[in-house]
């Protein structure tokens, strides 16, 4: 059994704030009884222990100005003259280079487990066209039409391909944002180039989405001994045209969990989930969502990292499923 948990937060996205939150919540909820818990906050390069709390002991904070600095030769620190070495890195940096892959490439070459997908995978998930195309690939579930521009590409040539493609409105994102940053609901062509130079902003490459109506549903899958298990669905009612940055972090939506779904609708939406995650080849916790269009299921995206605040969707899951959130981050770590 691991001892000495690191819970990496912070990122060099714009969700850097939302993974902070999410990295205290994790942090706080880590069964103290079993593991030595650090916060290691980590943005552009500069990684330092924020706080740690030894098994069965008072938390100890560091003031910023005085936070032991990560040796990244060996992913280790030294407090008050004891070198620490990690067992575990629990990951919550939303974005990169925490979801991207790169975090845990550095972590599959030091020989350290850690508590999210490989590599791989989640450079292949971080990326929603590549992600849609290898889900598409795998016809479980259906997808929105789109179309993708690279940045420096003919921009006007790009839109009048869009206006004879796809059906308006569309939605319009970097294809490696998260929390809804970058993104855009686009009702007219008119407003297609702005909505394209602003998601820019967030990434090289920016996917046009034809939207679907219907009913925006989320699920979340994770493997424990040995199997891979689906969590509660939860349906999102957003008092805003879409589930925005504003809906989903300032209250402007209704996350109802259980979703009010006939048992049907949610074994399809449970077992999407679980052949998602299989045949992506994912690990840990991981969130998928989903638009319920009356000719079916349609995917959106994949969540490697998904939100872990109190208020997030995934403790409510846990909440729901009947589950103690360090009895579940327990099971993660253990099977990691």
């Amino acid at each position: 059994m691991y001892k000495t948990i690191a819970v990496m937060y912070g990122s060099d996205s714009s969700e850097w704030e939302i993974a902070c939150r999410s990295g205290e919540f994790t942090a706080s909820r880590i069964d103290g009884s079993k593991y030595d818990v650090y916060e290691i906050f980590a943005r552009f390069g500069k990684w330092q222990v924020v706080a740690f709390k030894k098994k069965d002991a008072m938390k100890v904070t560091f003031p910023e100005g005085s936070r032991p600095e990560i040796d990244k030769t060996d992913f280790s620190v030294n407090i008050l003259g004891e070198k620490i070495k990690f067992d575990y890195v629990y990951i919550m940096q939303h974005g990169a280079p925490g979801e991207s892959g790169q975090l845990q490439g550095y972590f599959e070459m030091l020989g350290i487990p850690f508590s999210s997908c490989s590599s791989s995978v989640s450079a292949i998930a971080f990326d929603k066209y590549a992600c849609k195309s290898y889900i598409r690939g795998l016809d479980l579930v259906k997808c929105a039409p789109d179309a993708l521009i690279h940045k420096g590409a003919d921009i006007q040539a790009f839109v009048s391909d869009v206006e004879a493609k796809l059906r308006f409105p569309v939605f319009v994102k970097s294809t490696i944002g998260g929390s809804s940053f970058g993104i855009t609901m686009v009702k007219e062509p008119a407003g297609l180039a702005t909505a394209i130079g602003y998601a820019f902003s967030e990434g090289p490459t920016v996917l046009v989405e034809e939207g679907i109506v219907g009913r925006e549903l989320t699920c979340a899958a994770y493997e424990s001994s040995g199997k891979v298990k689906t969590l509660p669905i939860i349906e999102i009612i957003t008092e805003n045209e879409y589930f925005d940055y504003e809906a989903k972090y300032n209250g402007r939506s209704l996350e109802v969990c259980p979703a009010d779904a006939t048992p049907d609708i949610v074994k399809l939406v449970q077992e999407t989930t679980a052949a998602i995650y299989s045949n992506l080849g994912c690990k840990g916790v991981v969130r998928m969502d989903y638009i319920l269009a009356k000719d079916g299921l349609y995917f959106l995206e994949v969540n490697t990292i998904p939100g872990m605040t109190s208020a997030s969707l995934v403790p409510k899951m846990v909440r729901a499923a009947g589950m103690d959130m360090s009895d579940f981050l327990s099971d993660i770590i253990d099977n990691g």
